[in-house]
Parts: C-alpha cells; sequence; structure tokens
C-alpha cells in the first residue's frame, strides 16, 4: 500500500511512519523539513507548508493519507483541493466534545462547537472545537473514506511534551515525590507505538461501509484514576523508600502551580471527564495497548536523560512539600 503521511517525523508522526515501514508500506512523509529530515531514508520525502502551497501532491495518487497534523479547518480543506486518496486516516483528539462529556462517553457524544467566526489561532480554548471542525471538514471532503482517531494523552519515546515521561524519571529518582491535586482524578492514555502499529492495520482493513469510522484510542477502559496511574509508575522504577505525598489542588494554585508545571494534572477543571472515554470500539478493531507497566520500563530505558525547563525542579518540589507540611 502507497501511504502519505502529513507529519510523519515527529513522535506520534515518526511512530506511525516506523510502523507503516516495518509493514511493508511504501511511504511517502510530507513535512517542512525542520525536524526529522534524517530520518527514514528509505521513505520519500515530500518537503512543503502544507499551510501555503501543497502543490508538491499535484499528480500523485496515494491508497491512503494519515494527517497528523491537522489542527485547523483550512488546512484540511486545501489537503482535499490538491490530494488523490483512497483512505484518509485524521489524528484528531478526545478534546473535541463539548464540555464537560458524561464519564465512559462515546464516539457519538456531542462535539463541541465555535459560535461566530473561526478562531485562526490554536489555544488550549479553542483546540478542541477546531479539532471537531477538522473532523467534520474531512468528512464532508473525503466522504465515506474518512476514518478518525481520537487519542487521549499519548506517551511513549520520543514525546517531545515529556509530559508522562516526566512522571516516569521523578519516580524513578525516588524520595518524597510531589503528587498534585486528587488521586481519583480520571487519567487515560495511549503509548504512541500501540497507536501506530493499530493505525497501520486499520488502513490495511477493506472498506466495510457497516463498520465504525470513529474511534477513541484511549487507555484503560474508565475507571482510572491520576493515582492508579502514579501507583503504577511507582511500582515499576520507583527505588525503596520512594513514597507519593498528595498535595491539594488550592494550596498548588495559590503557589502559582498548574499543569504545565505538574503535568497531566487535569487541576480538577470540568474537561477532566475527557479521561473517562469508552475504548470498545477501537477495542473491537484490533486496538491492543500494551501494559502501562511495559510503557513505562521501556520510556525510562529510552528517556533517562530527558528534561524540561517547565516543569519544577528538584528544588522546587522540595520547598512545596514543606510549605504544605505546615500548612
Amino acid at each position: 500500500m502507497r501511504i502519505l503521511i502529513i507529519g510523519g517525523t515527529r513522535f506520534v508522526g515518526r511512530h506511525i511512519t516506523e510502523a507503516a515501514l516495518a509493514a511493508g508500506h511504501e511511504i511517502s512523509l510530507l513535512h517542512r523539513g525542520r525536524t526529522g529530515a534524517d530520518l527514514f531514508p528509505e521513505a520519500e520525502h515530500l518537503t512543503a507548508d502544507r499551510n501555503t502551497d501543497l502543490s508538491i501532491l499535484r499528480d500523485r495518487t496515494w491508497d491512503a493519507t494519515i494527517d497528523v497534523s491537522a489542527y485547523l479547518p483550512t488546512q484540511v480543506d486545501l489537503l482535499a483541493d490538491t490530494l488523490s486518496t483512497g483512505r484518509y486516516l485524521l489524528i484528531s483528539s478526545t478534546s473535541v466534545y463539548t464540555p464537560p462529556p458524561a464519564p465512559g462517553f462515546a464516539e457519538d457524544s456531542p462535539l463541541a462547537e465555535i459560535d461566530g467566526p473561526v478562531p485562526t489561532e490554536v489555544t488550549n480554548e479553542t483546540y478542541g472545537a477546531l479539532k471537531a471542525l477538522c473532523e467534520r471538514t474531512a468528512a464532508a471532503r473525503f466522504g465515506r473514506n474518512t476514518l478518525v482517531v481520537r487519542p487521549t494523552y499519548v506517551i511513549g519515546p520520543h514525546d517531545h511534551t515529556g509530559r508522562f515521561t516526566y512522571w516516569v524519571n521523578r519516580i524513578a529518582e525516588g524520595g518524597e515525590v510531589l503528587a498534585p491535586g486528587d488521586p481519583a482524578d480520571p487519567i487515560q492514555v495511549i503509548d504512541a507505538r500501540d497507536l501506530a502499529s493499530w493505525i497501520v492495520t486499520l488502513l490495511d482493513r477493506p472498506l466495510d461501509p457497516a463498520a465504525p469510522t470513529v474511534f477513541h484510542a484511549v487507555s484503560p477502559a474508565p475507571p482510572y484514576s491520576f493515582g492508579d496511574m502514579l501507583e503504577a509508575i511507582l511500582a515499576e522504577v520507583g527505588p525503596p523508600g520512594t513514597t507519593l505525598t498528595w498535595v491539594g489542588a488550592d494550596f498548588l494554585f495559590s503557589e502559582g502551580e498548574n499543569g504545565a508545571s505538574l503535568p497531566l494534572w487535569s487541576e480538577g477543571d470540568e474537561w477532566m471527564t475527557a479521561n473517562t472515554a469508552d475504548p470498545a470500539a477501537a477495542r473491537a478493531a484490533g486496538l491492543d495497548p500494551r501494559p502501562l507497566g511495559r510503557s513505562v520500563r521501556e520510556i525510562r530505558a529510552a528517556e533517562a536523560a530527558f528534561s524540561t525547563e517547565i516543569t519544577i525542579t528538584r528544588e522546587r518540589e522540595a520547598e512545596l512539600l514543606a510549605k504544605w507540611r505546615s500548612h
């Protein structure tokens, strides 16, 4: 199968490219040449900016296209104006729903709407509604050939965000670990490698008019909590004597901390139910995520040196823990 991947050199796209090549497919990668231009020499590299000029795609045909990097409906429209493809698979998000989605929600739950002009800038506030509009645009332009995959937090090697990697490496250091908010807050993740291999097999299947076309790529099925996740990481990489100290949300807010400095923390807002998606449709279509413990071990082995300036430092963490105890 000849597959075009839009944005196939960074994190999720990189893993999809690896999976597609491993499955023996002929791969073309469309990217700007800024990240991973030296990766995958066996693939065809097409250098272009999808926002301005896609003429490089004209007079070409692919059996399937995987779009990893569509955040604005205009990007989908411009691609559809130029592209000749069989299947079109859009990587979307569980953020597309009208907040707050009901716990255990399915793929037919109400999607976010945009009132007024369509935003041209992707922000935390516009991201979900814009992704929902990308889905609608894809369905209108590519029709029944459209597949939509809605992941939650994607984890794994080469994750430039470092959100899950932070917790793996922090807990692996041992000692007293600051855990934010309520341990009962829901969370779901998906390993990028499992997501990638499943997407490739999904495209391999014959088109069935009765089969679902929209899927939650999430794991595990709810209920699963932030506390469960940190305990699972602790069980895999935490040295003896490592402890989790849960620190209240109001205290952390008063100290200026948030879900950036303490990654994956929902901050207790209404959107945390977006981490309770029902994965039944994806499971029925073959998604088989590896155990979280395996992901933890592999991420630690591959990303032990990963660091980010956004998360709290060990010194700041110790300061907050001391204040919390006195508080």
